[in-house]
């Protein structure tokens, strides 16, 4: 009889309260090729995933397992994978396939591929016991690691550091960050780390209280004016509306970078008040493997606190309702 596993499949794309997470029995997945087997230690929660269960990214195909931040231990090898050996540790990011030979990719702008492939989206992620995934596309991690703390890094790590990279602080520079959950929360440390100064604007109370822990200069409301202009920006909250607002709180030749994968509508923009003197508005899209590997590196030879909430396996659903409701200090993780 062929082993099966628990998972969580998004069966019907719809609002969180109507249960578009649905607990699965599925068979344990075999791996083909370059894939390797590999065995959830940890999975942590993306808005990404959320975005996916609400129908707001759609699946690229029904009852697919969310969740890419995973943490975990290689079972078996295809009979083409070389990379990894049973027993190690590896992560499991966003980014699951590129088609390698396009102009993007030749570039090394890998995350631009107009054929990319990404985990928990086109094929089965991280909210289950085993998943199987690319090794060329699959990140090495060492068992020093706490596996809780370490799956946020393998995204909202990631993506934040390739959104402050696209938001072009000046050296020494003042930073807004605009909303504040899990990735904002680690990109303020980097910044910190390589000398910026940095406000937090967001709505909610606890989110500002977590954004001074770290040393932020200041935590005020979403729609709230920084005490100084703002040399660049980054705008994590899925709002549009808070465009505009960010723009105006940059200084001359300042740059806003909007680094989620969804965002409700923009407004109009006034040119005057909003673009001239040479602002920038900048989008971020997913983020390379040497992203991902720079920025795992940076967190190695600089210790990061990444504040999570732990579910246990069983109430996936109940974790993603949480984020809906911005009741998870830091990232929220699943453990099975």
């Amino acid at each position: 009889m062929e082993p099966t596993m628990d998972a969580w499949a998004i069966t019907r794309p719809g609002p969180i309260e109507t249960g578009p997470l649905e607990r699965v029995v599925r068979p344990v997945p075999r791996p083909r090729g370059h894939e390797v087997e590999i065995e959830v230690l940890a999975c942590a929660v993306c808005r990404t995933d959320l975005h996916l269960a609400e129908g707001d990214l759609a699946p690229r195909r029904p009852g697919t397992v969310p969740g890419h931040e995973v943490v975990g231990r290689v079972v078996s090898q295809g009979p083409d994978a070389e990379l990894y050996a049973p027993g190690d540790r590896v992560g499991v990011a966003w980014l699951a396939s590129t088609c390698g030979v396009c102009a993007y990719c030749r570039r090394g702008d890998e995350n631009l591929c107009p054929y990319s492939t990404y985990t928990g989206r086109h094929r089965d992620g991280g909210f289950a016991r085993r998943l199987t995934a690319d090794e060329r596309y699959v990140h090495p991690l060492p068992e020093t690691l706490p596996v809780t703390t370490t799956a946020p890094l393998l995204c909202a790590g990631v993506i934040g550091y390739r959104a402050l990279q696209r938001a072009e602080p000046p050296e020494r520079g003042v930073l807004g960050l605009y909303g504040f959950g899990a990735s904002a929360h680690l990109t303020a440390q980097v910044a910190l780390a390589q000398g910026a100064t940095v406000h937090v604007m967001t709505r909610s109370r606890e989110a500002r209280e977590l954004a001074l822990e770290p040393g932020c200069h200041s935590a005020t409301g979403a729609y709230d004016p920084p005490p100084e202009p703002l040399s660049s920006a980054i705008l994590y909250a899925p709002v549009g509306d808070l465009v505009p607002t960010a723009l105006r709180a940059l200084d001359r030749g300042g740059t806003l970078a909007v680094a989620g994968i969804h965002l409700t509508d923009i407004p109009s923009l006034d040119y005057r008040r909003d673009l001239f003197q040479e602002r920038s508005l900048r989008s971020v899209t997913a983020n390379t493997r040497k992203d991902a590997r720079a920025f795992l590196d940076f967190a190695a030879e600089h210790p990061l606190t990444v504040a999570v909430t732990p579910y246990p396996f069983d109430v996936a659903d109940h974790a993603l309702a949480d984020l809906a409701a911005d009741r998870v200090r830091g990232a929220a993780v699943l453990l099975p």
